[in-house]
């Protein structure tokens, strides 16, 4: 008798293949959201459009430095893994 489970994932649950890429997936989620948040209440925050749209332009820049570096990072640290792992034990 099978079991049948009333998710669609077959009980499963939402799983992530693994990646070392999958904390900067995470960071950049939060980014987009934090910024998405910013830019509904950036209005009520500062009047001044010219200063809004440095607001906006300076978290962009921000975020985008912050995923350019550490994405740069894993990957120096999967090509460091990699050369040793290749030029482990003869």
């Amino acid at each position: 008798m099978v079991k049948e489970s009333s998710s669609v994932t077959g009980g499963k649950g939402m799983t992530v293949a693994p990646s070392p890429l999958n904390e900067i997936k995470l960071d950049l989620g939060i980014i987009l959201t934090v910024g998405g948040l910013l830019l509904l209440v950036q209005g009520r925050i500062v009047e001044s459009v010219p200063v809004q749209l440095l607001v906006l332009v300076s978290y962009g820049l921000l975020g985008l430095c912050w995923i350019v570096i550490r994405t740069r990072k894993v990957m120096a640290e999967i090509a460091r893994v990699q050369e040793q792992s290749s030029n482990g034990p003869d």
